[in-house]
């Protein structure tokens, strides 16, 4: 799930014959994508499918000099 929620946007995607709910970056508007409810492997039964091309991945040695200092304590 994101950090800060208002970060993304949830839309209705029915492509290829599923019902899916994509999302999408709302500063970007490009696609991440996608989370699935009620998914019996997942134990609060939501599951999140996030593209690995839409992520970044920043040492934590460097979350400060790029600006994610704020988040350290997210993560260990």
């Amino acid at each position: 799930k994101p950090i800060e929620a208002p970060s993304v946007v949830y839309l209705e995607d029915n492509s290829h014959g599923m019902q899916r709910i994509e999302v999408r970056s709302r500063a970007g508007n490009s696609h991440l994508g996608h989370v699935f409810v009620n998914d019996p492997e997942s134990p609060n039964g939501v599951r999140f499918c996030i593209n690995s091309a839409s992520l970044r991945f920043i040492p934590y040695a460097h979350m400060e000099a790029e600006g994610y200092g704020y988040l350290m304590d997210l993560v260990e």
